[in-house]
């Protein structure tokens, strides 16, 4: 009886790691698929696929040594400028980082990611971008 109990509680652990594990890639899959419906939007909006565009990623930052962080990471490859946020009770900078690049599915998931991973860090969220 021991052992069955034992077995059923690890069958129950493996299938709870097992949904976590779903639900992240769901989520990170789901940010990647938004990505390329924006690309192939503005490729359908006449956007070519090897023209440069300028194309602003946005960061939601706490406070002024966050964003100097995030800034000093994110300089020269991108032009950075920060604006106070006046509606969000907890992140109160905007970080908005600029940079001519190719509207290209995978260069733009990649930045996506590194962006997002640059605002958490910081205890920021990464807010998208725009071309």
């Amino acid at each position: 009886m021991g052992w069955f109990f034992l077995a059923l509680v690890a069958a129950l652990g493996l299938i709870l790691v097992r949904v976590y594990v779903k639900l992240r890639a769901a989520r990170s899959s789901r940010r990647e698929s938004w990505d390329e419906q924006i690309v192939g939007r503005l490729r359908s909006q006449g956007y070519a696929p090897f023209n440069d565009y300028r194309v602003d990623f946005f960061l939601a930052l706490p406070d002024d040594a966050a964003c100097q962080a995030a800034r000093v990471r994110l300089e020269p490859e991108f032009s950075v400028d920060v604006k106070p946020l006046e509606n969000d009770t907890e992140l109160f900078f905007s970080l908005h980082a600029t940079k001519t690049m190719r509207l290209i599915v995978p260069d733009i998931q990649a930045i996506s990611r590194r962006l997002g991973a640059l605002a958490a860090e910081y205890h920021g969220r990464y807010d998208g971008w725009a071309a």
